[in-house]
């Protein structure tokens, strides 16, 4: 039976789902949902490390993980989960890494049905050009994550 809980993030309201396979999806929202005031068992894991990697405390997810996709988004996914903390990987890189250049598109489309929100990093992934490309969960989210991830931390002066 799948289970979901709604918790609060920097970021928005997260919704996680999973059963005792693991955590199927995490996906940010727009929109207020009342949050889950007793976190079920199979997803505990899942909400302390995401707090702890919002607190700045975790680098590396260590959750049995068992997202939906076809083998390709699998395969995609995998690659994803090699991007390390703080680094990020252009769409062609990635593509290269999977083995076909030509799937760039592919490979970028994959990225975008990720149903692992941060745990599955796809933030990592921007543009050739340095941009910040297409983040279903709008790209602000994705600079904010970056920037949590970021070695370098900026200084205001004032």
């Amino acid at each position: 039976m799948i289970e979901s809980a709604y918790i609060p993030t920097p970021l928005g309201i997260a919704k996680l789902e999973g059963d005792v396979n693991g955590l199927q999806s995490i996906t940010v929202l727009d929109s207020e949902e009342e949050l889950t005031e007793i976190i079920p068992e199979v997803l505990e894991d899942g909400v302390y490390q995401l707090k702890e990697y919002f607190e700045g405390q975790r680098k590396e997810f260590t959750l049995e993980l068992n997202p939906q996709g076809t083998d390709f988004q699998k395969k995609v996914w995998e690659g994803l989960l090699q991007i390390p903390f703080g680094k990020t990987v252009s769409y062609l890189e990635l593509s290269k890494t999977l083995g076909d250049v030509k799937a760039i598109r592919a490979v970028a489309a994959a990225n975008g049905k990720n149903p692992l929100w941060i745990v599955i990093p796809c933030h990592r992934v921007i543009g050739s050009d340095g941009s910040l490309t297409g983040y279903a969960g709008g790209l602000h989210r994705k600079k904010w994550l970056l920037e949590h991830e970021s070695p370098v931390k900026q200084q205001s002066l004032f």
